[in-house]
């Protein structure tokens, strides 16, 4: 418990091309064993060239973060990356990548059999416990956001608050839930992302609004 597989990046391209085979090398990925904080070291390659879809992955953070700048506890053992976006948004429409993410994070964990439900705005539960949590920052030019930098953090094995819960728990307990590897679990956030960002630029958010309300858990 509470240590990280040297995660591979085969494989997690190998699994996003089997659950969505239109995001074949879309992805550039980079795994990381410990950073401050994963949204923060993306930005800065987004200052020096990376581009749409560089993925980085962190094994720890020291500086995980939040909603409202909360410190995001952020161990060994669990899963942390940050997605580069652009999308077509209008900066008052900012909070709708949250929701549009958090939307197709929830339908990929389920269709992996991961029952995740969420709690407004960005928050993953299982099981009425924290699972994970999204932190999305945008950068703006004039009134359109340019940049996105998506941030997710999810529990696999790590140690967790009183509040919170880990995939490994829910498996020790619930064996008819089929267990995954970190590798999947990455490849089931990257693909629930991308998912979420292409209905919004397409369809719009009324077009994920009441599925998104429907997988609340509660609202606050």
């Amino acid at each position: 418990m509470g240590e990280t597989p040297n995660l591979s990046i085969p494989r997690i391209e190998a699994a996003i091309a089997t659950l969505e085979p239109a995001l074949r090398g879309y992805f550039q990925i980079t795994v990381q064993d410990t950073v401050s904080s994963t949204n923060q070291l993306l930005w800065e390659r987004l200052e020096t060239g990376a581009q749409t879809g560089t993925v980085i992955l962190a094994s720890r953070q020291t500086s995980g973060r939040g909603q409202r700048g909360r410190h995001w506890l952020s161990e060994p053992g669990g899963l942390y990356l940050s997605l580069c976006a652009r999308p077509k948004l209008a900066a008052q429409d900012s909070a709708q990548l949250t929701i549009a993410s958090a939307w197709g994070i929830a339908c990929s964990l389920r269709d992996g059999q991961i029952p995740v439900s969420l709690k407004w705005p960005n928050d993953i539960f299982l099981q009425g416990r924290k699972l994970g949590g999204i932190l999305t920052e945008t950068r703006l030019r004039g009134d359109r956001i340019t940049t996105a930098v998506i941030g997710v953090g999810v529990n696999w094995t790590n140690r967790v608050p009183d509040v919170g819960i880990n995939l490994h728990q829910v498996w020790a307990n619930h064996p008819e839930f089929p267990p995954c590897s970190l590798e999947m679990l990455a490849a089931r956030v990257l693909v629930g992302i991308e998912w979420g960002l292409y209905r919004l630029e397409h369809r719009g958010i009324e077009a994920i609004r009441p599925e998104y309300e429907q997988f609340l858990e509660t609202f606050a």
